[in-house]
């Protein structure tokens, strides 16, 4: 099985990223906040963060702003923590997925509903 070196490293730095939100950030606007993927490009320059708040199926706006205070407190961190020659930027963008998968399971629960 060969995979890219931006795969591992979005792996890398989605488990850095969580550890980092969890345990160091203090606003409590951004500590509930649950990275769900990472998309590295090839050459390691970007990185998009997808997140999703606990609990909450919309972005709420101030989640947002917190997470765009804390890029970079968060790209020193993973300077600190990961050895690559540069740390790529951040970019947070909500994860809709969720919402969605939330909307096909209230769909499926209907349908199961009407059967019964």
């Amino acid at each position: 099985m060969n995979f890219k070196r931006a795969d591992r490293v979005a792996d890398l730095i989605k488990a850095e990223i969580s550890d980092i939100l969890l345990k160091e950030v203090n606003d409590p606007q951004v500590r509930e906040v649950t990275v769900t993927d990472v998309k590295v490009t090839d050459d390691l320059r970007q990185a998009k963060v997808f997140f999703v708040r606990i609990g909450e199926n919309i972005c709420n706006e101030e989640t947002t702003k917190g997470l765009q205070r804390a890029t970079g407190f968060l790209r020193r961190e993973l300077g600190k923590r990961l050895r690559l020659r540069y740390v790529p930027e951040i970019k947070f963008i909500f994860d809709e997925s969720f919402e969605y998968g939330d909307h096909i399971n209230r769909l499926l629960a209907e349908i199961k509903h009407d059967v019964q």
